[in-house]
């Protein structure tokens, strides 16, 4: 069974940093490109970041450049998203997924970890 966990939401005020971390069980990351998402109540969800299988290529939602990161432990079959200089703008429930960025197609959900920035 293949599983994705979301874990290092919480509630931070802005300007804070949170780390997530999605680690995978059933599967072996590395072969897949894996995604952050996120979705606030009210709005579709969003693609924020994406780090690709091969070369480690990263892409980045312009609302996030230069305050989040994406890297992935391929050892640790984990994949991180330090997020600095949150915003009460950020606050969603952010979902990890491992499939093919260039495709967009995402084969294997996380169940989301509430991230929530108070101002």
């Amino acid at each position: 069974q293949v599983r994705l966990v979301e874990s290092g939401g919480g509630l931070v005020q802005a300007g804070g940093s949170l780390r997530l971390s999605c680690t995978a069980s059933g599967i072996i990351f590395s072969p897949y490109s894996v995604g952050w998402f996120r979705q606030a109540p009210g709005k579709e969800r969003q693609v924020v970041a994406q780090i690709r299988q091969i070369g480690g290529t990263t892409l980045y939602a312009d609302s996030v450049k230069g305050r989040f990161t994406i890297s992935r432990d391929n050892a640790k079959n984990t994949v991180y998203l330090p997020m600095n200089s949150l915003k009460p703008e950020d606050t969603a429930a952010y979902y990890c997924a491992a499939g093919s960025a260039v495709t967009s197609s995402w084969a294997y959900w996380g169940q989301g970890t509430q991230v929530t920035v108070s101002s």
